[in-house]
């Protein structure tokens, strides 16, 4: 029902815009919103690059915070880990967002000599925001390996290294590439903390420190003075945003899908 609701309020866009929804000409027209133009190109690449970049910090690192606390760490200093990890998921995303607009922006205003708002900014509050998400899920996919499997390995002679990467790792691959894909779900539909650190310029960033704008963030900057065409036309950017997150889901049900030998 939300799946039709959202497509059936896209079709005034879809049907005046067409092949114009795909350009980079982000023009909205709040007197007569027939007559602007509603290019989403340059915020879908804002989505697609911040949250590529979300992923590349967040998930080695919330993988790498599952092997520590559930293979390498002390049962006690793991378990304070892990509780800290659920805590930081339980933060709301504005509280993320002011942390990254009040010390992010300006670090890296002064190590880049720009605005510091952008997609780097962005990308580093998304790893922050994705890292519970995928930290936990490895963490339980590492846990529900059978113990026979390190101690096999160990009985080789390979040292905890080499049992964590050549043994532990691959065969928990399926739930840790799940962990992932969720993660990049989460990152895709996040909209307050992208919004206060990426600079909600109408242009397609080509480097890390060009201000952009993502889906998520445009939608909640026009929503308030939107009608008509132009309010349809930020309906066509949610319905891409909802196409993006099935295709996710689907991507998470064919990974865990189990294969049956027959």
């Amino acid at each position: 029902m939300i799946f039709l609701f959202i497509f059936r309020e896209s079709i005034p866009a879809i049907t005046s815009q067409r092949f114009t929804l795909m350009t980079t000409n982000w023009s909205p027209n709040v007197t007569d919103p027939a007559a602007g133009q509603y290019g989403m190109l340059a915020f879908l690449n804002g989505t697609i690059f911040t949250t590529l970049g979300g992923m590349v910090l967040g998930a080695p690192l919330g993988i790498g915070t599952a092997v520590f606390i559930t293979r390498i760490a002390p049962a006690r200093i793991g378990g304070t880990i892990s509780r800290g990890i659920e805590l930081l998921a339980g933060i709301p995303s504005v509280i993320i967002g002011w942390f990254g607009l009040t010390l992010l922006v300006p670090q890296i205003a002064r190590w880049t000599g720009t605005s510091g708002y952008g997609v780097m900014a962005a990308s580093v509050v998304l790893a922050v925001m994705i890292l519970p998400t995928v930290a936990a899920l490895s963490a339980e996919a590492l846990k529900s390996l059978p113990p026979e499997l390190e101690e096999a390995s160990m009985a080789m002679g390979a040292t905890r290294w080499q049992t964590i990467r050549c043994t532990l790792l691959p065969a928990a691959k399926r739930g840790i590439l799940v962990a992932t894909v969720l993660g990049m779900g989460r990152a895709i539909g996040e909209t307050m903390a992208v919004q206060m650190v990426v600079g909600n310029a109408r242009q397609i960033a080509f480097s890390l420190t060009e201000r952009t704008s993502t889906m998520t963030s445009r939608i909640i900057t026009d929503m308030g003075e939107s009608t008509g065409v132009f309010r349809s036309a930020l309906y066509a950017q949610g319905l891409v945003l909802l196409l993006l997150a099935m295709m996710l889901i689907l991507g998470v049900k064919l990974i865990s899908r189990d294969k049956r030998v027959k």
